[in-house]
């Protein structure tokens, strides 16, 4: 059988670690058969044969990682902005949600979504979908056929949601089994534990999600943690044997190795020693924490301690897609945390390359990949033509991803691969 060999060529950025860039001008990535076999200042004759796409001057680099968005939600992108989570999720999540009832209706959003993300340079996502086990196999299917990868989630509520938007602890745990069964051997998108929050599932439902986990160790875990001060006493409420938000999942079994926990914004030392230790990663939302007013989580900090750190758009707490606004609003609200914490050198803001990590080199390490473009990992790559910016010849490829990260737009991008092929 041929092995399908290709290469391209332009000036390739990553950042294998945070903060610190590699750039390496009018250089070759060489695959075979979507799998990175190397990269090159020239072309070695053993790849003459490849094709071979020369993209000039413009500039490659990994593409995006969100590690925390709603799927359901992207039809209310931008609404609810002046309420807080709790009075948005009541007025607009959930009634939204509840429309994925409708398999035909999902189909069309969600298949809107799939290409949006791949449009604005995303190839893996940690995505919640509703709690409808077919509207959840329409995402994924969407999400495959336009080349996304990672894991998407059927929620489990069975408390606290809507009249139209709630399930019987018995209807959650068997359709959570059966959304297993059904997609446990797709290849791009892998399902994940969801229970949507504390809130809204009961102990007996926390439970039985604690022994699917058991029962599917390979499986992760995706929910949110200590983002909202009102939630957290909501929590407190309810379990009253806990003394952190943490511990209501831990004492089930959902606090495990590779555990997905969105927003943390007010998680303590404590809460991220547990998070360390058991390889609980933290997924920071910063265009969600400032639309719906949750705050600023402590990012610098939890990097400092050695907690798994990585980003996400969290739409529709957040506005924004795309992870370039994204990392954009993670480094303007860091000096905010930074400047009104009184410059603290321990709280110090976050760097533009650092910003660049937790959107592409971090997420890559989630989903089994090595930061950058490393031998044996699949290609996942964009494209970037800064050429509708402003003229400016004295800048160098770190000025010029500082700039896309500032200022790219959708039409910036060229090309987006995900594991190996093209998809635009």
């Amino acid at each position: 059988m041929n092995e399908r060999l290709e290469a391209i060529k332009g000036n390739i950025i990553y950042a294998e670690t945070p903060g610190e860039l590699t750039v390496m001008p009018d250089s070759w990535i060489v695959t075979e058969d979507g799998i990175i076999r190397g990269i090159f200042s020239e072309l070695p004759e053993r790849y003459a044969a490849a094709e071979a796409t020369d993209y000039g001057d413009m500039i490659i680099t990994p593409s995006f990682t969100d590690l925390h968005l709603h799927a359901p939600q992207y039809p209310m992108l931008g609404l609810g902005m002046d309420l807080e989570l709790l009075g948005w999720l009541n007025k607009y999540a959930f009634p939204t949600e509840a429309m994925f009832s409708d398999a035909g209706y999902a189909r069309r959003v969600y298949s809107k979504l799939a290409h949006a993300l791949i449009e604005r340079g995303t190839t893996r996502v940690c995505i919640f979908s509703s709690l409808h086990r077919e509207a959840t196999n329409i995402l994924m299917d969407e999400l495959e056929k336009a080349g996304v990868t990672g894991y998407a989630g059927k929620v489990n509520m069975d408390r606290n949601g809507s009249e139209e938007l709630i399930e019987t602890t018995e209807e959650s745990v068997a359709e959570t089994r059966l959304f297993i069964e059904e997609n446990k051997d797709r290849k791009l998108i892998k399902p994940i534990l969801t229970p949507r929050f504390t809130p809204s599932c009961t102990n007996e439902l926390m439970e039985e999600l604690g022994k699917i986990a058991a029962e599917y160790p390979d499986i992760p875990v995706q929910s949110h943690l200590s983002e909202n001060t009102d939630e957290m006493k909501w929590v407190k409420e309810l379990h009253p044997d806990c003394a952190q938000y943490w511990e209501t999942y831990d004492k089930y079994g959902l606090w495990k190795n590779r555990t997905v926990m969105a927003h943390c914004v007010y998680s303590d030392e404590r809460e991220r020693a547990a998070m360390k230790k058991a390889g609980v990663w933290a997924v920071h939302c910063p265009d969600s924490n400032t639309c719906i007013a949750s705050g600023i989580a402590p990012v610098r900090t939890m990097l400092k301690e050695g907690v798994k750190v990585a980003m996400g758009s969290d739409i529709a707490g957040g506005a924004k897609l795309s992870m370039l606004d994204v990392a954009t609003e993670a480094i303007r609200v860091s000096k905010l945390r930074w400047l009104f914490g009184g410059k603290r050198d321990e709280e110090r803001f976050l760097t533009v390359a650092e910003a660049f990590y937790l959107i592409t080199g971090a997420g890559q390490e989630y989903f089994g990949a090595r930061p950058g473009f490393c031998i044996g990992d699949r290609l996942h790559a964009v494209v970037f033509d800064d050429r509708g910016m402003a003229d400016n010849p004295r800048m160098n490829l770190s000025e010029r991803l500082e700039r896309i990260i500032y200022l790219g737009e959708r039409q910036d991008i060229k090309a987006v691969y995900s594991e190996g092929i093209r998809r635009i």
